[in-house]
């Protein structure tokens, strides 16, 4: 990544979230010796470029009373994965949905599907919903429940400057800055 020096710091913040409150980028912009405005210009331009790939949110589910979710995969014919994921990502309840490679013969699935729900029950619920709203019932698939939760939060780029770390790091617990 060839950023600047006012690049690094922006990314470096903006990487732990944003905080909560009615002006972020102002906020975040005073923290790094930047104006709102600047700060936004910079977002926007590294948006641009694609040194930024996107700007997301990472929702706890399970403290939201998502109990339970599952990964559904498919085996889909390759001519077919774009259009079937693009239908199945379109679904209010999937959360996330990608392609990655199979690993023959072991793992024949290529389509990924990441959908959440209060119980499990739900989650099949949402699953059968989903096979016949995307017309899915003759491609094999399996459904993977989690067996156990791991720390969600972003992707991290920039290390946090040496006097932060020592401080602490950049991200407070609650996944903002400080």
């Amino acid at each position: 990544m060839g950023l600047n020096a006012a690049d690094q710091r922006l990314v470096a913040a903006i990487q732990c979230g944003l905080p909560l409150v009615s002006r972020p980028y102002a906020e975040i912009g005073a923290r790094i010796g930047l104006s709102e405005e600047e700060t936004i210009a910079r977002v926007q331009a590294l948006l641009a470029d694609g040194t930024i790939k996107r700007l997301g949110v990472v929702v706890r589910h399970h403290e939201l009373g998502y109990r339970a979710n599952a990964m559904a995969v498919w085996n889909v014919p390759d001519d077919q994965v774009d259009d079937i994921g693009q239908r199945i990502g379109a679904v209010d309840f999937v959360t996330l949905c990608y392609r990655r490679p199979r690993h023959l013969p072991d793992w024949p699935y290529n389509l990924f599907a990441m959908i959440h729900g209060q119980d499990r029950d739900a989650v099949l619920r949402n699953i059968e919903h989903l096979i016949e709203r995307c017309r899915l019932q003759p491609i094999p698939h399996e459904v993977l429940f989690s067996r156990r939760r791991f720390k969600q939060c972003g992707a991290h780029y920039i290390d946090a400057p040496p006097h932060q770390a020592a401080a602490g790091g950049v991200c407070s617990p609650l996944g903002g800055l400080p």
